[in-house]
């Protein structure tokens, strides 16, 4: 039998040639938000290598919705270009472009992480005033943000909306919601950073109205044939805080919206104790696919072959994504097949360096 992760995939009318996405990794490259060639070669490589899906890093849908000034963006019509060229050579290279469009909240106006990746105060170049549902900083050592008011939210709602017409401006097939790691939507669906009191605090329905309000957005523009992925942190790994009963409840409310696949990772709406081993975000995409009958997608320290395979095959998940290992070998699932003794089409340019035996 053929190894299930180089069966095709078919989210409404875009079908995947296997299940390896490259998961959203932030390359802290860009100007004002702009591609360059930096992210076409990055990102190019991956489809060159193999890859079914190719998501861009987490792309603003305003200046201030970066998590660093070196963001990419896609928040006027300028950026469109670029991204254009992008997923053009994606597409040309038999992978599918993605990209998922995010507000990162408190957790905005950050260094590069090389350069120590600490928040920049709102009165030092390169920083801004950051804004959350409620005006709770993240750690001890960052800015407190400003409490977003009605405007606010309908201002955010419609740069979703509007950045989700530049994507399929430029070409993408598919768009992912960014509601994980104490973004935008994780703080508002979270009771620890969200505390407000009107109709977008407290109960569960109304943590989430805000995320589910922004998709009813984002549809008016993104067509019905097209994928829509959202990205969940299913536990904050603290007590009192958003947790995987709230995230099945959430991914129930997904489907019915119209949502094709929940991108399942934890954690990172405060600081935590995480308790990191290979494949430990599985368990949730399992249960999220089990009890919200959803397909769903993992991801966290997924590193070979035959874990991707076992994850597939037990069930647990619909896609595999891949961050740290595809940064250290963007060839993975041409050397991934290989291991799983299936044959893989390569690209011309590489066949002399085929494994032959």
């Amino acid at each position: 039998m053929d190894p299930l992760l180089f069966t095709s995939f078919k989210i409404k009318s875009v079908e995947l040639r296997n299940r390896i996405v490259v998961s959203p990794m932030c390359q802290y490259s860009a100007t004002d938000g702009f591609a360059d060639n930096w992210h076409l070669v990055h990102l190019g490589s991956r489809a060159v290598g193999g890859a079914g899906m190719i998501i861009t890093e987490a792309t603003a849908v305003s200046p201030e919705g970066r998590i660093s000034f070196a963001d990419l963006g896609i928040y006027k019509d300028e950026h469109i270009p670029k991204l254009k060229e992008i997923t053009d050579f994606i597409h040309q290279h038999g992978a599918i472009a993605g990209t998922q469009l995010a507000h990162a909240g408190r957790k905005a106006s950050h260094q590069q992480p090389w350069a120590g990746g600490k928040q920049i105060p709102s009165n030092e170049p390169n920083g801004w005033q950051t804004v959350a549902p409620s005006a709770i900083p993240f750690g001890n050592d960052a800015e407190a943000p400003a409490e977003l008011d009605k405007a606010g939210i309908e201002k955010i709602k419609a740069d979703f909306k509007a950045a989700a017409a530049r994507a399929l401006q430029a070409g993408f097939k598919l768009i992912e919601l960014h509601g994980a790691h104490g973004y935008l939507f994780h703080q508002f669906l979270s009771p620890l950073s969200n505390q407000r009191t009107d109709e977008y605090g407290g109960s569960f329905e109304n943590r989430a109205r805000f995320l589910l309000e922004t998709i009813d957005e984002v549809k008016q523009v993104w067509p019905n044939d097209l994928p829509l992925f959202v990205r969940l942190s299913a536990t904050d790994w603290t007590e009192g805080g958003w947790d995987i009963t709230e995230t099945v409840a959430l991914a129930k409310l997904l489907k019915q919206k119209g949502v094709d696949i929940i991108d399942t990772s934890t954690g990172g709406n405060v600081l935590a104790k995480i308790p990191l081993s290979p494949g430990y975000q599985v368990q949730f995409a399992d249960q999220i696919r089990r009890e919200a009958e959803i397909a769903t997608g993992t991801v966290g320290l997924i590193t070979d072959a035959q874990q991707a395979e076992n994850i597939l095959q037990e069930g647990m998940a619909d896609l595999v994504l891949m961050a740290r290992e595809l940064l250290r070998d963007p060839n993975f699932p041409l050397r991934a097949a290989h291991e799983l003794g299936y044959e893989i089409k390569w690209p011309e340019q590489y066949e002399r360096a085929k494994w032959r035996d």
